[in-house]
């Protein structure tokens, strides 16, 4: 059994499967992958994310506001608590920080960033980190909010094993998407080769960052089995135990999807 631990069902082409999300789904049974885990990015698109997936026990969800996003509804503590109370959330986020095209939005990144583990904390929920260009300011804000308490994951990770070590020491998962499997991504599949089989996940984060062999193409959950794929050639190991250890890992984090985190 495999978990697409991050994605955003809310963001595919429906019309590109047939029957919709439920088409989506039985791709993805067909690739053997059983749980998935859709991720919110903000509080707009939250309400009908939550009634698309209502059917599905096996689709779990988060709830957060992404560090890039501009023009929506601003998290505030009282919303981000009321909605990570739903019994299908098992998670806050993706939060985090983004320094690529957000130089200028620093101090509200951060403020935000903080916001979210608080929470996270208040609730005892993990946290769904995204991390670019911000390798020093994330591990910082995770140790001085004390986010060790709560753990998560640094979802799509991009960074270097320094980093890993770091996000690791704090008591959170890294997770792998379809860019470990390009070719120029040698920094990346480092960390899958050395990170500890119990703290690895693996994620499409789709519809973006499609894997090999289907790079740019829109992405979606079934091709997480690509991914693990991918992460078991470099560790020299089976598909099958990467799968089992990788789901095994999305439980104990996030339980299931009709459990409490």
């Amino acid at each position: 059994m495999l978990v697409d631990s991050h994605c955003h069902l809310d963001r595919l082409d429906l019309d590109r499967f047939a029957g919709g999300l439920a088409g989506v789904l039985d791709a993805a049974a067909q690739n053997g992958v059983a749980r998935l885990l859709s991720v919110a990015t903000d509080l707009e698109s939250w309400p009908a994310l939550a009634r698309m997936t209502e059917p599905y026990p096996q689709i779990a969800l988060s709830v957060g506001v992404h560090p890039s996003e501009e023009g929506g509804r601003a998290p505030s503590a009282a919303e981000l608590s009321a909605l990570g109370r739903e019994p299908r959330v098992v998670a806050i986020g993706e939060t985090g920080l983004d320094y690529y095209y957000g130089r200028d939005s620093v101090a509200r990144q951060q403020d935000w960033f903080r916001l979210h583990i608080a929470v996270a904390r208040q609730l005892g929920k993990p946290l769904i980190v995204h991390t670019r260009d911000a390798r020093a300011d994330t591990i910082a804000i995770l140790r001085e909010e004390g986010a060790a308490e709560v753990g998560g994951v640094l979802h799509c990770f991009t960074e270097d094993w320094a980093m890993a070590e770091q996000a690791l020491e704090l008591g959170f998962y890294i997770s792998f998407s379809g860019i470990v499997t390009f070719k120029n991504a040698r920094q990346i599949q480092e960390v899958a080769q050395k990170a500890p089989a119990d703290r690895m996940l693996v994620e499409t984060d789709s519809p973006y960052l499609a894997p090999v062999p289907h790079r740019g193409k829109p992405n979606q959950p079934a091709w997480v089995r690509q991914v693990a794929e991918c992460v078991a050639r470099l560790r020299g190991e089976s598909l099958e135990h990467v799968a089992a250890a990788t789901s095994a890992n999305y439980r104990r984090l996030f339980g299931a999807p009709s459990e409490p985190a």
